[in-house]
């Protein structure tokens, strides 16, 4: 076996955390998008949760309702008595145990009749109840959701990039090296196969190479590799605790600075990085092939992502019909001489699927 897979049970991953899809458009759930919609023209300026109180000097039973419109008391029963408590999460004041308080309350009394009822609910007071108004009909997803999508890229891409930037990619090449080989993957943005092979390169033994031989053989072969906006390489490589794989390790850091500053051709021109890098285990949590710490094959699920190409109207990864006959053969006869040509494919589907939602094409 190739040493590329005996190294996999060496590559160690932090955490054991999944990775989620973000959106490209991060909007809140279909049963709120029409209130927030409404609310482009209408917009009430915040109210602030003052003390409201009748002549006798106590609050009245309709202080909350006091403070609302009509139209805008409508809006906000509307989300709070069909909202699911997943959907009343979109919204900061209603996480955790406050929207699962709601559906529960709703479920036992029936609907909501009015706002000022939302205090019957446990955790919520008049002013909670109040600050939970104003965050239906304003929803706060401006500069909070900016940051928060640009923390969540900054966690699987390397180095940083904005969305803004993504949102131009036409296509990407993804690059996966190991000990003997490096392939790639040409996808667009609708996540066709535009193009997939590899080339194999050294065949490693107890010396180290020169500089030179990693010159000629990498330039070799980003000859062979299609033009494209991003160059994504896979980022992985034993521990460095380790020193009888050191030579291994030193062969990973060269290849990839090489890759970097060869594909970076651009760099010195606009200061924009094109070559990027995803951590190995970020993508195999994708598509959970994760076994604990060590990463598995993506073998079958890249036979199966072939087999849908044809049978289903929308696969998941689209493959040239000219060329899907030749890529079946080459999975079944060199099975396991081909591991790096998987995750090449795995890698470029994740980075879509993770930078802009599964399944959404980037727009």
């Amino acid at each position: 076996m190739a040493w590329r897979t005996n190294l996999a049970s060496l590559i160690k991953a932090g955490g054991r955390w999944r990775w989620l899809p973000v959106s490209e458009y991060s909007s809140l759930p279909p049963v709120l998008n029409n209130v927030c919609s409404r609310r482009k023209s209408t917009a009430p300026e915040k109210i602030v949760a003052g003390v409201v109180c009748g002549t006798n000097g106590r609050k009245p039973e309709d202080a909350v309702d006091k403070l609302f419109s009509p139209e805008q008391q409508a809006s906000v029963l509307h989300v709070l008595n069909t909202a699911s408590d997943k959907e009343l999460e979109a919204f900061r004041l209603l996480r955790g145990r406050k929207s699962v308080n709601i559906v529960e309350h709703r479920k036992k009394f029936g609907p909501f009749q009015n706002l000022e009822s939302l205090t019957d609910v446990p955790l919520i007071q008049y002013k909670t109840a109040v600050q939970v108004c104003n965050s239906i009909l304003c929803p706060e997803n401006g500069r909070k959701k900016k940051s928060q999508e640009k923390w969540l890229l900054g966690k699987f891409i390397k180095p940083a990039v904005e969305r803004e930037r993504l949102k131009a990619v036409n296509s990407i090449v993804s690059i996966v090296f190991g000990t003997r080989r490096i392939a790639w993957a040409h996808l667009d943005r609708k996540l066709q196969v535009l193009d997939w092979q590899q080339a194999v390169c050294w065949k490693l033994t107890n010396r180290i190479y020169p500089s030179s031989v990693y010159l000629e053989e990498i330039s070799s072969v980003i000859s062979k590799m299609p033009q494209a906006d991003l160059y994504i390489l896979e980022k992985s490589g034993p521990s460095i605790q380790n020193t009888s794989l050191f030579p291994i390790l030193l062969h990973f850091l060269i290849t990839e600075a090489m890759l970097y500053a060869l594909l970076n051709k651009t760099f010195a021109k606009d200061g924009q990085h094109r070559v990027l890098s995803m951590n190995r285990n970020v993508v195999g949590k994708h598509f959970d092939l994760m076994i604990g710490d060590t990463r598995t094959s993506g073998r079958e699920l890249v036979k199966q992502f072939l087999s849908d190409s044809v049978l289903k109207e929308e696969p998941r990864v689209f493959f040239p019909h000219g060329r899907i006959v030749q890529y079946r053969q080459k999975v079944l006869k060199d099975s396991h001489h081909i591991e790096e040509l998987y995750d090449s494919l795995l890698q470029a589907v994740a980075f879509y699927e993770l930078a802009f939602g599964k399944g959404s094409e980037v727009q």
